[in-house]
C-alpha cells in the first residue's frame, strides 16, 4: 500500500522508492503484487513516467485517508514533549543563554524549549512564559521566586587592535580620542565617575545603541570602546576578540535574576531550568 501511494502521488517508480527508502525495482514488484492481488490494474505505464487507471484514481483517495487516520492515532498515543517557554532579553540570550543552551537540551530532550527574547517584562499568567531573566533587582511582583544568578559587574572593552593604534589606548584619559559605545543603560557617566572620581572627565564622540549585544558587536569590529556585564564578554576575550584596557570595573546595585511564578503550570520543568541556570551561572562565577 505504501508503494502505490508513493507511486500515485509521484506517478514515477524512481521517485516513490527514494521516499519510501527502497530500490525502484522494489517498488515496481510491491505495485504489481497487489494489482495481481486485486485483480485489477492501478498504473498505465508510460514511456515517460506513470498514469493512474480510472480503478487507481478510485482507490487512491480511501487508501490515502486510511493511512492519514493511522497517522493521526499514532500521535494521539505518542508522549508529547512538555513547552517550556524562557523570556530573556536578546542580549542575555545572544551572548550568554544561547551558546550554552545545546547543552540543555541535549540532556532534557523531553522538553520542547521556546526563547522569547524581549525587553518588556514577562507576563506568567498570560503570555505563556514559564520563565524569565532580566536585570534589577528584587523584589520583582507578589507571586514571583527570584534567583540571583550575576551581580551586574561592568568592565570596558574594545577591540584589542586599540591598545596601539593611532591613539594609543592606556589610560582613562585617553577616551577622549575614541569612539564611546553607548547602549539603553548609558552608563559610561557612572562609570566615569566612580572609577575617576571625576564626573567632568573628557570624552570623545558616542555611538548609542539600544541593546547591550550591539554595542559589543560594534566594539569587536574596532569601532569603539563599550561597557558590558563581565559575563556578555567572556568568551569574546577568550577568544582575543575583546580586551578589557583598563583594570577596572564597577559594582551595579542590579544583577541578573532568574524569575518564576511561585505557583508554575510546569513545576518539575521549570526546576530543572532553573537549578541549569543556577549550576551555569556558578561556573561563570567561579
Amino acid at each position: 500500500m505504501r508503494a502505490f501511494l508513493a507511486a500515485a502521488r509521484h506517478l514515477n517508480f524512481r521517485l516513490a522508492a527514494d521516499e519510501i527508502g527502497v530500490t525502484q525495482g522494489a517498488v515496481a514488484q510491491q505495485v504489481r503484487g497487489l494489482e495481481a492481488t486485486l485483480g485489477v490494474k492501478l498504473f498505465e505505464r508510460l514511456p515517460r513516467g506513470l498514469a493512474l487507471t480510472e480503478e487507481g484514481r478510485v482507490f487512491f483517495t480511501p487508501i490515502k485517508r486510511a493511512f492519514e487516520l493511522i497517522e493521526q492515532a499514532s500521535e494521539s498515543v505518542r508522549p508529547r514533549k512538555t513547552i517550556l517557554s524562557i523570556s530573556v532579553t536578546p542580549s542575555f540570550a545572544t551572548k550568554w543563554l544561547v551558546p550554552r543552551l545545546g547543552d540543555f537540551t541535549e540532556a532534557n530532550p523531553d522538553l520542547d524549549v521556546r526563547i522569547v527574547a524581549s525587553e518588556g517584562l514577562a507576563n506568567f499568567q498570560s503570555d505563556g512564559v514559564d520563565i524569565a531573566v532580566r536585570q534589577g533587582r528584587p523584589p520583582f511582583g507578589t507571586g514571583l521566586v527570584a534567583n540571583l544568578l550575576f551581580p551586574l559587574e561592568i568592565s570596558a572593552v574594545c577591540s584589542p587592535s586599540l591598545l596601539n593604534g593611532e591613539h594609543p589606548l592606556k589610560t582613562l584619559q585617553d577616551l577622549s580620542h575614541h569612539v564611546l559605545l553607548q547602549d539603553a543603560h548609558g552608563l559610561w557617566p557612572v562609570f566615569l565617575e566612580q572609577v575617576t572620581g571625576d564626573a567632568s572627565i573628557k570624552i570623545g564622540r558616542t555611538i548609542r545603541f539600544n541593546q547591550t549585544a550591539l554595542a559589543i558587536d560594534a566594539a569587536i569590529s574596532g569601532q569603539g570602546i563599550a561597557l558590558s556585564d563581565d559575563v556578555f564578554v567572556e568568551d569574546d576575550i577568550a577568544a582575543g576578540r575583546l580586551c578589557r584596557p583598563f583594570d577596572v570595573s564597577i559594582i551595579g546595585e542590579d544583577g541578573f535574576y532568574q524569575i518564576a511564578a511561585r505557583q508554575s503550570r510546569n513545576p518539575k520543568s521549570v526546576a530543572r531550568m532553573r537549578d541549569w541556570l543556577l549550576t551555569q551561572s556558578k561556573s561563570n562565577r567561579g
